[in-house]
């Protein structure tokens, strides 16, 4: 491991009441402990789990559109509002890893493209061809196997967005494998993913940011009563 904690400097915000620092699971965090390689963020969409996780790629120098640190380019849409307002433990400090934002991929990928028609080579960590040139889950896979694997942090936003089933289930596979010299922190709505063993889930609810079991998510009990009782849910859903 090496990112232990996160602070929230809340003396530092100019008014609480705005986007994103009136966000409930943001407005009430003092600080979060990591402890695990492994940590999962879940909850409903707006819950402030992908807000903290793009500042926690903004604080280690990742740009925040997606990307590492030699990865320059810029999104209108991407900024770490909260990014300015935490701070980061380290133990030991690192600079290597890779933040995915799977809504913003395709800007990525054609960021790829334009290193890449003044050095070929940029292609390299990507499986050696245009992340264009694949289908948006094999383009995802490619960045798991070629590009990720060194000793850093992995930030990964949703990243079951462009995944089946089964490759999410090779996607595990390859958590497995980085998680033994590097941190993974993974804001997920996947109950495959989320059942990786051992792994830290911290929920984000409208109060605060508690641990949660994986038996205890609304990813893993929805989905379980839904597949045990689909004719009973569709005909109340429907009729």
């Amino acid at each position: 491991m090496f990112l232990h904690e996160i602070v929230i400097m809340s003396e530092r915000i100019p008014n609480p009441n705005v986007y994103p620092f009136h966000i409930p699971s943001i407005k009430h965090l003092d600080r979060l402990s990591l402890n695990n390689n492994v940590t999962f963020f879940v909850g409903e969409n707006g819950s402030g789990k992908s807000t903290l996780l793009e500042a926690i790629a903004y604080q280690c120098g990742f740009n925040p559109a997606g990307g590492s640190q030699n990865n320059q380019y810029e999104l209108d849409s991407s900024e770490a509002q909260l990014g300015d307002y935490i701070r980061l433990s380290w133990m030991p400090k690192i600079n290597s890893g890779f933040f995915l934002r799977a809504e913003t991929f395709y800007s990525f990928a054609s960021h790829i493209d334009e290193l890449a028609r003044e050095h070929p080579g940029a292609y390299d960590p990507y499986g050696g061809k245009s992340l264009h040139h694949q289908s948006h889950g094999e383009s995802f896979l490619s960045l798991f196997q070629n590009r990720f694997g060194k000793r850093g942090i992995y930030l990964l936003d949703e990243p079951e967005a462009a995944l089946s089933p089964q490759r999410q289930l090779a996607f595990l596979s390859i958590i497995h494998d980085l998680q033994k010299t590097a941190q993974l922190i993974i804001a997920t709505h996947s109950p495959i993913l989320l059942g990786y063993p051992n792994a830290d889930i911290y929920h984000f609810n409208e109060a605060s940011i508690q641990p949660i079991r994986y038996e205890d998510t609304e990813h893993y009990q929805i989905t379980r009563r839904f597949l045990e009782n689909k004719s009973f849910y569709l005909k109340e859903l429907m009729d």
